[in-house]
Formats: C-alpha cells, structure tokens, sequence
C-alpha cells in the first residue's frame, strides 16, 4: 500500500492513527534537529516531522521530490488555520524517498512569477500548482452537470465525425490530406453542426455531445484553435422551450461547481436593443454606463462633423471629468480610430456647466438640453462619437466596460445572466451591398421576415439567440431551417450556385427531402464556461494542454514539419519561399 491517506484528509480525529502518506516535498524547513516538510498531493498539504539524527537520507531531500512517510499523527501546538489539515501532523517513523526531481524552472505554488511562456512549456509542471488544479476539478465538475441534466431530460449522447468534409461555416477549416485518396482532404469540424441536424431528421430528438471543435483564426484570451462545446439539438420543441432548457443547463451548473443557486428565466434583450444601450451584442450589464442617442440635439448644432453624421451617441462617465487631461483624451481618441471613427468629442460637467472646446459651436439652449437628457451630475464626463452607427456603437461599447473595470464599476465575483435575441440573419456590407452568414446558412429567419427575403433580405432577423454571462458570449443557438425550399432560398441570397450546393451540402440538403422535423439547438462553450466558473480572463487556464496565441503548443512545440516518407504517402510536397 502507497498510502494510507491522501494529504487532504487528515483532522483531529485522526490523532493518534499510524499512517502512510506519499507525495510531493511542497516546502521543507530545517529547524536544527527538526525537519518539518509540506508534503502535497492533488487532494492538498499534510505537514509531516522528520528526527534529522534519525534519517540520513533527510538531507538529500528536495522540493518536488516524492517521499512516502509512515508515523503518527499528532495535534500541533499551533494550528495553521489555514489549511484543512492545519491542526494535526504526522510524526515520522519511516522515511523513503521515491524520486528525486531536478530544481524546477518556477515555483510550484498558486503564486508564481513564472511568465506564462514558461508555464505552457513546463506545462506539466504548471498543473501541480493548487489552482491549477483547482480549475481543472471545477471543469470537470461542469461536464459532469452537463450529462447529469441533459440525461435527466432523455437526451441521448451521441459521438459526431471528427474527419468529415469542408464546409463553409465562418472560419478556416484545419483540413487534414487523406493517404487513400491523393489530393483529397477531410476537414476538422468546426461544430457538429449539419450532423446533429441529420440525427434530428434521424429521430433522434434529443441528442448531445460534449464535441471537440477546430478553427483556423486568429487567437485572444478567450479563443483557442480546438476547443469544447457542449452541443444541444431538439426537435418537436419550440424556441422559448430550448431557451428554458439551456437555462437550467446553466443552473445546474452553476449549483454544481460552484455551490450557487441561479436565479431563472434570465432577461431577455434584442440585439438592437444592446447594440443602442450597450455597443455589443454581448452587453456586460453589472454596471450602469450606458450609451445615449443624442443625434437629435447635436445634429442642430453648428459643428460640421455632428451635422453631417448619420449617428450621434455618447456615455456618460461619472467622476471622472477632473481627472481627464488632454493627454487622456489624445489616448482615447488614438481608441476611436481604431473603429474608424475620428475623434471624441469630450464635455465636461464641472461646477453646474460644461465645459468643451466644442460649445463654440453650441448654444446655450442645445447645452441645457444635452444636460437635461443626461442627466448630468459634477464631474461627469460625456465622451461623443459620431458616424456610422455599428462603429460608433461598437467603440462606445468596448470604451464603457474599460471605464466599468478601471472605476470597478462593479463587483468582478458576480455573476450577470441574460439572453440576446433577433440577431440579424445577415450580415450586410453597405459599400458593397452584398450578404453573408451573420451565424450559418442554416439559421432559420424569423416567421414575421420571410417576406422580405426576396426584397430586403438585409432586415431579415433570425431565430436566434445567445447565452451572455458577464460579457461574454458563453453560447448560443437557433431554430434550424427545416424546409428545403426555404433552405434554397437562403443559398441562392448567399450567392450559391446549385453546382455549389451539391458539392458542399449536397448530401445534407438531400435529407431535407424527407419529412424533417421543426428542430434547434444551442452550443455551451465549456472553455468560456469554465473560465467564467474560475474566474479567470485567459481561457489557457481551464485548458489542460493550451495553445499559445500563435497557436504553438510551447510544450511539444507542435505544429512541426514532418518526415518526407509522411509527405510522399500522402503525395504532398511542401515549397519554402
């Protein structure tokens, strides 16, 4: 027997026993004859004394080496509070050490200066630290509530291709060469997305799957080239009925991991609606700074660039207005370009006026009616921008919840649930007045819209619907086409030829020839889920084996060139530049 105990477990009840223990030298500390070491395993820290006269080989002992001890426990003097095991520790009558370790390149604790290039590359070592370790339990403990609710509801868990073919779904494929058909190549899938469709035209009815997905696109903090999602699909089940669904999924999640009762049915807002309050369609509403329309006022003024703009919004940034230099503003401004947007207008709200370079141009009438719609207090800054209303939106958004996390605007451990609705079916270019995909060419528009498809395709909402948490997409879904001349239509908006539906659905659409079920679905990232669960803001700390973001695991250092054997059996040849 290794162990008789794991190193979390023991407690005052305990004094008394012989035990063995067997783990990690987290910490030792010579104390002239006394020895004491902090032995770790995954479940915590057991504090263990050695008689340094006793055991020769006590000097020769490391951090991160394994030694197993036996002794007794016995109440400390003084307990460490904390930690769990805090009051007791094991007096050691056997020592044998198991392995040795070389010196670490960082320190194995929750507090590491390690830079995370080093971490990815002594990953393994990375994952000893407790948290670590921790988030990596709190993610198991989501998939785990994910299975036990959606098999509580008779959803059947069904494995999807991992090789299939190229479709276009918004991103790159990874494409993967087939040896047994030079020339050929399977893709990697970036959702189970047409497979699950066909399990609903199976009869399946309720399936899931927690799926490996891949895309070939840039990475950030909260995007990986594989990643996790668990994926949902229903038929015979309306749209509020799969919404409700994916909020229990979220409660029982939630409960699970984290011991939190979640309050439902979350609130439920439009997508034009958070674009105009908010500037995003995934709106972080745990604070209040929220976005104004005030073309009505402005464009009456004698300022050109306000005059001409098709939009004019603001936010209101309290307690601020004093300390923003101009050197602060240059700053933001260097933001609104970014967007394409120019220049801020800034006005300040100090001792009962405002104060501006711009109310050269304004009157004191509009002035009191800017305060007036405002409801401007002291020290209040208003930060205008004016053009396009998706660009202005967009930079006003992304500027509210930088100011939201820098004024701590609210209290980072909450939790702020709720669901965006009517997405636009798609995504329309002004300049060129062509149409894309706003999800996949699958997404089923609104009743209420199928009208203008033939005439205004570009105002067409879908049947759509994300899970935002804390400003995050965390998932999202819709209602699928289930008929096949709808589903043509939507091709041929999208510029299809039949040539190239055949070649790329072909075998998809012929199953809409027979008899398919209204059906829909939605897609948990587990990454985001589990990150938002940790409360972390970088996604490669819930991911066992991450890629960096130039999508290098610094660990193997993959992706590699391989073995011109490999390359020939596939009749590929590589050309260097």
């Amino acid at each position: 027997m290794l162990r008789t105990h794991n190193n979390g477990e023991l407690r005052l009840s305990d004094v008394g026993k012989r035990v063995t223990l067997i783990g990690w030298v987290a910490k030792k500390r010579n104390l002239g004859s006394l020895v004491f070491i902090d032995l770790r395993d995954r479940w915590g820290y057991t504090q263990v004394i050695l008689q340094e006269d006793k055991f020769k080989d006590v000097a020769l002992i490391k951090n991160e080496y394994i030694i197993q001890v036996t002794g007794i426990v016995t109440k400390k003097e003084v307990a460490n509070k904390k930690l769990p095991t805090g009051e007791i520790e094991v007096s050691v009558e056997e020592l044998k050490i198991v392995n040795s370790s070389e010196l670490t390149p960082f320190i194995i604790a929750d507090e590491t200066d390690a830079l995370e290039d080093t971490r990815l590359k002594y990953r393994y070592l990375d994952l000893r630290r407790p948290i670590m370790q921790k988030m990596l339990m709190n993610r198991a403990k989501i998939s785990k509530a994910c299975h036990n609710y959606l098999d509580r509801n008779e959803f059947v868990e069904v494995e999807t291709p991992i090789l299939c073919l190229s479709t276009p779904e918004g991103a790159r494929d990874y494409i993967v060469p087939s040896r047994t058909r030079p020339g050929s190549f399977y893709a990697l899938p970036q959702s189970p997305q047409l497979f699950k469709q066909l399990l609903m035209v199976g009869g399946m009815e309720k399936y899931y799957q927690i799926a490996r997905c891949f895309r070939d696109e840039d990475l950030r903090a909260d995007r990986q080239p594989d990643f996790t999602q668990v994926d949902v699909e229903c038929s015979f089940m309306s749209q509020d009925d799969i919404m409700t669904l994916g909020e229990g999924l979220i409660a029982e999640i939630w409960k699970e991991a984290l011991g939190m009762e979640i309050k439902t049915p979350f609130r439920r807002f439009t997508y034009d609606y958070c674009i105009d309050t908010y500037g995003s369609d995934k709106p972080d509403t745990r604070f209040d700074i929220k976005l104004h329309d005030i073309s009505s006022i402005l464009k009456t003024s004698e300022f050109e660039v306000y005059k001409n703009a098709s939009t004019i919004r603001c936010i209101v940034v309290p307690s601020v207005a004093s300390k923003t230099s101009r050197k602060v503003q240059d700053n933001l401004d260097l933001h609104a370009k970014k967007f394409g947007i120019g220049k801020f207008g800034f006005f300040k709200y100090c001792n009962g006026k405002l104060e501006s370079s711009l109310l050269k141009f304004i009157n004191e009438e509009l002035q009191a009616q800017l305060v007036n719609e405002l409801a401007l207090k002291e020290d209040d800054l208003v930060i205008v921008g004016a053009g396009n209303r998706m660009r202005v939106c967009s930079c006003l958004g992304a500027l509210r919840c930088q100011y939201g996390k820098d004024l701590n605007l609210y209290d980072p451990k909450s939790y702020d649930f709720l669901w965006v609705v009517e997405f636009p079916l798609f995504d329309y270019n002004e300049e060129t007045k062509e149409i894309s995909p706003c999800h996949h060419p699958f997404t089923k528009p609104l009743d209420r819209d199928v009208s203008l498809l033939d005439t205004h395709p570009e105002k067409v909402y879908a049947a759509a619907y994300d899970i935002v948490i804390n400003g995050y997409e965390a998932g999202g879904g819709s209602l699928r086409i289930f008929d096949q001349t709808e589903q043509k239509k939507i091709f041929e908006l999208l510029g299809f030829t039949e040539e190239k539906i055949q070649k790329k659905f072909g075998w998809f659409v012929g199953a809409l020839k027979y008899g398919v079920p209204p059906h829909g679905g939605f897609a948990l990232g587990l990454d985001r889920v589990s990150m938002l669960i940790n409360q972390t803001d970088n996604i490669r700390d819930v991911i066992a084996f991450p890629k960096n973001l130039n999508a290098v695991c610094p660990m193997s250092n993959a992706p590699m060139p391989v073995d011109e054997q490999q390359l020939e059996d596939l009749k590929i040849k590589v050309e260097t530049k």
